[in-house]
């Protein structure tokens, strides 16, 4: 079985002397960055008195973190990233989920992470004398994510090996990685396109470049200081750039390559960048965690004239990867032009850690079947079976435009967010009879969240702080109002346009 360390170490061995990371002034070799990751993994090893099936990464941007990734991928061990900065409880939820063996954390100096799960606190060999880690069979997954929840729990998404090697297979001729190549680094651990940015660079013997977090407040000065050659982020990170005034024309002229996704790219958003880095190419990318980071791409032609006009003013998210099979479905489950995108192949994740997930989360077609029937309790989850995006797109000119979503999932920063989590989070909290979370339109077309909640007695800055302490600070929402009673539609639902409305015309 081919594996995710494998593409790092096939670059290790062929450009061992080339830079692969660089974080802040400090810069390691490819063979520097393997002993540095071999070592971590034999003290996992003799902390774990084992080898260990899942380990977590408590750390974030710095060399013990990236070589704390890669030491858990050489042992075969299954990775669980885990953000210092969500509250304790939420990394609780996590590590308990996923069963994990062993925590690489970071020596700060404070107190363990208390996640109930034996910890190291990661540090480079004092003397010099690097350790060497037994061998050891690799597991079928190579990392598990938690994204959002409707239940008001984190839902587990693991991807196999399988999965994010034929991925790679595609991407990394795709953007000509190379020595040379210098590849930003913008985004957690947490979030899947974090591995995108790691192995397509250290698949072709490219240098990942991390940011700090004073860099990402700065990111075309970034770019240029650091002469990347290749740009992943979320469209969001257009507008703030926007904002600074500081995407001006010309002012990257190193990129060669720059990617989004996470969010609708906006046909303005990708002019303006496109103008501040012109050597280069705009890239839109689509896809769930559930399909292994990306599953479709639409490359924008050299002259914005020659570009697609859309109805929504988004840049398509166009074709699938050729080896992801896909089909649009209408609300019936009948093929249509637009619909609700639905995909498998190689690239589809085997099902949720906690299997009653999966309930009407994929399509099956059986022989002869012109309508796809929902998955149920009783049904077997084989390659066989459609995963549902929950994406509305249509097809024009040959590639799929992207048209919302068919539920109440959003995106806020990139990151998916269920409101129906948010909403459980604040209905735990004493006196709440109800909640709503809407997502509002917010500067540069962000979203951002806000809260509206019933009950007596309520303290809105009381509940904000609440929910702070058991979700991550992008799903707190801005501003919580309380109301005597939710609004209601003629059929007796809560009005959420209403809401809406009312939200927005307090802005102003």
């Amino acid at each position: 079985m081919e594996t995710l360390y494998q593409w790092f170490a096939a670059s290790a061995e062929k450009h061992a002397d080339a830079p692969a990371l660089e974080v802040g002034a400090r810069t390691l070799t490819y063979t520097e960055l393997r002993d540095l990751a071999g070592h971590l993994a034999a003290e996992a090893v003799a902390a774990a008195g084992t080898v260990p099936a899942r380990i977590g990464v408590l750390a974030e941007r710095s060399v013990l973190t990236y070589a704390g990734y890669l030491a858990a991928q050489r042992l075969g061990s299954t990775v669980v990233p885990l953000n210092p900065a969500f509250p304790a409880e939420r990394n609780r939820m996590i590590a308990e989920a996923a069963g994990l063996d062993l925590v690489l954390t970071e020596d700060t100096g404070g107190a363990p992470a208390d996640l109930g799960v034996p910890e190291l606190a990661m540090a480079e060999p004092a003397d010099g004398a690097v350790r060497t880690p037994p061998d050891s069979p690799a597991g079928d997954l190579a990392y598990i994510l938690f994204t959002s929840g409707s239940t008001g729990r984190p839902k587990g998404v693991p991807i196999r090996h399988r999965n994010v090697c034929s991925y790679l297979g595609h991407v990394v001729p795709r953007y000509g990685m190379a020595p040379g190549s210098r590849v930003s680094q913008t985004f957690d651990l947490t979030f899947d396109l974090s591995v995108f940015d790691m192995f397509t660079a250290w698949s072709g013997g490219a240098t990942l470049v991390v940011p700090s977090r004073e860099d990402l407040l700065a990111p075309v000065r970034f770019v240029a200081e650091k002469r990347l050659t290749h740009w992943f982020a979320v469209p969001s990170m257009v507008s703030y750039a926007q904002r600074l005034r500081s995407l001006r024309p010309g002012s990257m002229p190193t990129l060669r390559w720059s990617l989004f996704c996470g969010e609708p790219l906006t046909t303005h958003q990708a002019e303006a960048w496109q103008r501040a880095a012109p050597e280069g190419v705009v890239e839109n990318l689509y896809g769930p965690t559930e399909l292994t980071i990306s599953c479709a791409e639409f490359r924008l032609p050299a002259d914005p004239a020659d570009w697609p006009v859309t109805a929504n003013g988004t840049v398509p998210i166009g074709r699938p990867h050729p080896s992801v099979g896909h089909v649009v479905l209408d609300e019936r489950g009948r093929p249509a032009v637009e619909g609700e995108l639905c995909a498998r192949g190689p690239q589809r994740f085997p099902g949720y850690l906690d299997p009653a997930a999966n309930e009407g989360r994929f399509y099956h077609f059986g022989p002869g079947d012109e309508t796809a029937r929902p998955h149920g309790p009783d049904d077997e989850l084989d390659d066989d079976a459609w995963y549902r995006t929950g994406d509305r797109v249509s097809w024009k000119d040959g590639a799929l435009v992207h048209l919302g979503r068919s539920d109440q999932q959003v995106k806020v920063q990139g990151y998916r967010v269920e409101l129906g989590e948010i909403e459980a989070v604040l209905r735990d909290q004493e006196a709440v009879r109800d909640a709503i979370v809407l997502a509002l339109p917010g500067h540069g077309g962000a979203t951002e969240l806000e809260a509206v909640c019933t009950g007596s007695g309520l303290d809105p800055d009381r509940l904000l702080v609440a929910a702070a302490t058991r979700l991550p600070g992008y799903m707190v929402p801005r501003r919580l109002s309380v109301l005597d009673a939710l609004p209601l539609n003629v059929n007796g639902k809560i009005d959420r346009s209403a809401l809406t409305a009312q939200a927005i015309g307090q802005r102003g």
